[in-house]
């Protein structure tokens, strides 16, 4: 099979394609439960951290993990380290707030916690495949 400049071109476009719109919508959906920390605070993650024998301050790193990470990976700069802030935000939460959950289904027959997987998955799958071209940091870039 003969492979043209063309389709190479094409191929990279979509793949850059698909990259943006895997970080954009990893990044937005992420976004809404970091505002809504914003403007509601932090008290119930501190509470959970407390009980778990942690310090409470550690609850701010959520600002970080919902927040400042997933506007790294909407515009595309230092996206492979906050992707992998994603996951491991991903990772706390679950195990603080929904290890009860981890085999159980939800009313609808779904797992109980699939939101949390997809960000985790996608989290790692962005981190796996970087920002691509239509990023700040591009193709090229640090860490991108």
């Amino acid at each position: 099979m003969h492979t043209t400049t063309t389709q190479l071109n094409t191929n990279n476009n979509n793949n850059d394609a698909g990259k943006l719109v895997l970080r954009v919508a990893l990044a937005a959906m992420l976004l809404f439960h970091g505002v809504a920390k914003l403007s509601g605070g932090i008290g119930f993650v501190a509470d959970m951290l407390a009980k778990a024998g942690l310090p409470a301050v550690f609850g701010y790193g959520v600002y970080i993990g919902e927040v400042v990470a997933p506007l790294l990976i909407l515009v595309g700069l230092f996206t492979r380290p906050a992707a992998l802030i994603v996951a491991i935000n991903m990772i706390v939460a679950v195990l603080l707030a929904h290890t009860s959950q981890f085999f159980t289904l939800n009313e609808t027959g779904g797992w109980a916690l699939e939101l949390q997987g997809m960000f985790f998955f996608a989290a790692v799958a962005v981190a796996l495949l970087g920002a691509g071209r239509y990023s700040i940091g591009g193709v090229n870039g640090r860490l991108n």
